[in-house]
């Protein structure tokens, strides 16, 4: 009996995986497979202890944000690059240096370590190489950084460069904010709470925290988990960064209007209307049905009901039925939309840095075109007098300014309407990346003039 348990737990001992093994197989399937960090991080990998979870999430995003630099450093270290099956490997030398480099754990510790996971990834025949190579760097490591670091490093790509340093004097701002870490930002819901009752109950939890200027925006001096925040399971506040919670408050939604969320999920900017306008009619709606369990999730933390579409927002004829099934047939046209529109993301690459690496530049033309769809058809559902705010995480002008002005040029029916923050030399508002502050956010509300 006792030899039957032992096999049985030496099978699951080898079915596990360590953190740093488990990075290597997400950074491969990031860099060569173009899938997203975020999606691989939030499915549950068995083969992963659920403690390992931080560790693995500060390796991933790690790597993303600073690969030119540990590329580079490999290219220093290994005569041949490692191609085809030997991608793994690849990825394990990026995993040991960014430990070595930035991470406290000791140097002897981490060579173990990177060892130990090419023996459980069934790389025994490469032990050698990534234990050779990690030892050489920490020998060489000085001369070698001088070589790789004589010159400032953008860590980006170089085609998103050349397209912000054409847009903007402050590009080396924008790089450099799209390189630090993210700050938590926590939005209050009024329905319970304020600002500064909410700052008291975190003083009384012992964690730091700060208002901002906005009047539902709180920041963590350091990210927590959300089980550890006050009321979170209540529904008195979300997660959402200071920037994107300019929506709700820029919509302005009020009670008894028929509102549209489109590409809602993961529901923050919802549960933002819900808050602000809880007698309000709205429908929330996504293409992907995957992420609209999220938008679900979070209405039922909250406490609050809108109706729930998956569809195509370029194709409003294919769910409309289901807004007059619901809200009834008078529900001809929206009196508010907030439209999030699909983009390049580039406005949140500190929160998201593998979109360095698996946007191209060749996305954006189809991104335009998309959103031109899909702000052109739902401009059309929209009342006389209406009011639709158009909204992307991106830094691209053609994908904001530029993508405004010309909708403007061919419905002149549309107005812009005035925003809160400095003006600009642009149509609508562009927030960029800053220490402290929100992330990469465009915005611009127009007013359907009434006939």
């Amino acid at each position: 009996m006792k030899q039957k348990i032992s096999k049985k737990s030496t099978a699951l001992a080898a079915k596990s995986l360590s953190a740093r093994a488990v990075a290597a197989q997400y950074l491969l399937q990031v860099l060569d497979k173009g899938q997203s960090l975020s999606t691989l991080l939030a499915e549950k990998n068995p083969a992963l202890k659920e403690q390992d979870l931080p560790l693995l999430q500060e390796i991933c995003f790690g790597v993303c944000r600073v690969l030119p630099r540990l590329e580079q450093i490999i290219q220093h270290l290994v005569d041949k690059p490692l191609k085809g099956k030997t991608r793994l490997v690849h990825c394990l030398l990026l995993v040991g240096l960014y430990q070595l480099l930035y991470l406290r754990t000791p140097d002897h510790a981490v060579v173990d370590e990177m060892v130990k996971a090419a023996r459980s990834l069934k790389l025994d025949s490469f032990k050698g190489l990534v234990n050779g190579v990690l030892r050489r760097f920490l020998r060489e490591q000085e001369s070698i950084l001088a070589k790789v670091d004589k010159h400032w490093q953008t860590l980006h790509p170089e085609w998103l460069v050349h397209k912000l340093k054409k847009a903007y004097p402050n590009w080396r701002e924008i790089v450099e904010a799209n390189n630090q870490r993210p700050p938590m930002w926590l939005r209050v819901n009024p329905q319970h709470s304020n600002v500064n009752e909410y700052l008291t109950l975190l003083q009384e939890a012992d964690i730091e925290a700060a208002s901002a200027d906005h009047p539902q925006a709180i920041r963590l001096e350091q990210a927590k988990n959300v089980a550890q925040l006050p009321h979170f399971a209540e529904g008195w506040l979300t997660v959402q960064d200071l920037h994107a919670q300019w929506s709700g408050l820029l919509l302005e939604p009020q009670n008894g209007e028929l509102i549209l969320d489109a590409c809602a999920a993961p529901g923050g900017k919802t549960t933002h209307i819900l808050e602000l306008a809880p007698q309000a009619k709205v429908a929330a709606l996504d293409v992907e049905p995957h992420r609209l369990k999220r938008v679900e999730e979070n209405l039922a933390r909250m406490g609050q009901n809108a109706l729930v579409i998956c569809g195509d927002a370029s194709q409003p004829d294919q769910w409309f039925a289901q807004i007059q099934q619901q809200f009834g047939e008078s529900a001809v046209q929206f009196d508010r939309i907030l439209l999030d529109a699909p983009c390049s993301a580039t406005g949140v690459i500190r929160r998201h840095p593998d979109i360095k690496w698996l946007r191209k530049e060749s996305d954006i033309a189809p991104l335009v075109a998309l959103q031109k769809a899909i702000l052109t058809a739902l401009w059309q559902r929209l009342k006389p007098n209406g009011v639709l705010l158009y909204a992307t995480c991106s830094l691209l002008p053609e994908e904001n300014s530029q993508q405004i002005s010309d909708f403007l040029q061919q419905y002149p029916e549309a107005e812009l309407m005035p925003l809160p923050f400095p003006e600009q030399e642009q149509v609508g508002h562009q927030f960029f990346p800053q220490e402290n502050r929100g992330d990469g956010f465009y915005y611009v509300k127009l007013r359907k003039k009434g006939t």
